[in-house]
């Protein structure tokens, strides 16, 4: 790759105002030279997150539809760097974000992720936290913060918009299968508040059940409707 990094952070989003607030500056000030573009993609926000975001400097992209792939995929689309940096707007990159996507890709990985750690002193969000170190069946999903380098995206065609659900596990499943992948050796933090309107184990349960039925071959929309069933978001 070229040495230098050219990197487009892109956010998927759907109301998130207080979030924006926080992570757009975040990301302008410590994306250094390295930040070529900072697109937030709305899927139809009703709380000011479009204004919002334009005040903060963010490219706006509005799709009116809240569907993750296809708002990244959109996000993607519209880029200027030669690396992109995905990023959930409840989720908290290090101050180094730039720098260490710079190591991983010198090094020659072409896709990879960070670790995480919650928002949260509960033991068992710590466990959780702790085994996302693991490069596994269960990583790099889309807390993880995915980056990869744009022509790769390109040529894997990106996310499959049929996916409403488990488009990160989908699309990884898809890298690894073309070349190694690499998770970060330092924690971002990420949001608990799926945990704080659910318990734990709940939250546990459905994703285990929801990830067996994505690898059997669930169709998107049946497993989507798994979580909204069983599972309470503000």
């Amino acid at each position: 790759m070229n040495n230098t990094l050219r990197l487009s952070v892109i956010i998927p989003v759907l109301n998130e105002y207080q979030n924006l607030k926080e992570l757009i500056p975040l990301i302008r000030k410590n994306g250094g030279d390295f930040l070529v573009d900072l697109i937030v993609v709305d899927g139809g926000s009703k709380d000011g997150s479009v204004e919002l975001a334009q005040q903060l400097g963010a490219k706006v992209v509005e799709l009116k539809e809240a569907s993750r792939a296809k708002q990244m995929n959109l996000g993607a689309a519209k880029s200027h760097g030669n690396t992109l940096y995905f990023v959930h707007a409840d989720t908290r990159p290090l101050a180094s974000f730039a720098a260490d996507i710079q190591k991983a890709r010198l090094k020659g990985y072409r896709a990879g992720c960070y670790r995480y750690q919650f928002d949260s002193n509960h033991p068992l969000l710590r466990f959780n936290s702790w085994a996302t170190r693991f490069n596994g069946l269960f990583s790099g999903g889309g807390d993880q913060s995915l980056f990869i380098s744009k022509r790769f995206f390109e040529e894997l065609g990106g996310f499959d918009s049929q996916f409403c659900i488990m488009e990160d596990f989908d699309f990884v499943r898809k890298i690894k299968k073309k070349t190694s992948f690499y998770i970060i050796p330092k924690s971002i933090r990420v949001s608990s508040r799926k945990y704080e309107h659910n318990s734990w184990l709940r939250v546990q349960v459905v994703n285990l059940y929801v990830f067996l039925r994505f690898l059997y071959g669930t169709p998107p929309q049946k497993l989507k409707s798994i979580y909204l069933k069983h599972l309470h978001y503000d």
